[in-house]
């Protein structure tokens, strides 16, 4: 696999090597050993989760103050515009985002870690994401931070407002958001 870094050294894009003929393709979406080598650590895996959405969902930006989840993300049919932001007050990065582009097509996987908020939207009619998390989805310790914040100032790739849910509606601004020490 090849791993890229972003302009969040600890956030990576993983893209797997995808060997492809006239009968279609394969690859291997997912090497332990060489997971662990290209983020520095060992890394558990303990759930998979799989959504699938309709063209301008957005869902984030999402994370968990306790029981944090690292999370490995992809999609499997369609394209979504993926974020993560960085939640760690003692990080030189605090409150920066950083954003991939991430479809069927380009099969590229984004890792993000403990100590981050993430989100996506949806580009395409519909797209299915899958992930992994390295703990439990735990809602009492979910928090959620408003997808346009201006102190965080991600640059969605979308031209109107897109469809929350009851919860992202109801997020919380940076500045008054719990985060990481």
């Amino acid at each position: 696999m090849k791993v890229t870094l972003t302009a969040i050294p600890e956030v990576l894009i993983v893209e797997p090597k995808v060997f492809g003929d006239n009968r279609g393709f394969f690859f291997e979406s997912f090497n332990q050993a060489e997971f662990e080598l290209a983020v520095g650590r060992q890394v558990n895996f303990v759930q998979d989760n799989h959504s699938r959405s309709v063209q301008n969902v957005l869902r984030g930006l999402h994370y968990q103050i306790q029981q944090p989840q690292g999370k490995l993300v992809r999609v499997v049919q369609g394209e979504v515009f993926d974020v993560a932001v960085d939640l760690r007050e003692s990080s030189l990065t605090f409150g920066k985002w950083v954003g991939e582009i991430l479809s069927a097509d380009n099969k590229k996987q984004l890792w993000i870690p403990e100590g981050f908020a993430h989100g996506f939207v949806v580009l395409s009619e519909t797209a299915e994401f899958l992930y992994k998390t390295t703990d439990y989805y735990a809602p009492e310790f979910e928090r959620s931070i408003a997808w346009n914040d201006p102190a965080i100032g991600i640059q969605w790739p979308i031209e109107c407002k897109p469809t929350l849910s009851a919860k992202d509606q109801q997020a919380k601004t940076l500045a008054i958001s719990e985060s990481f020490a």
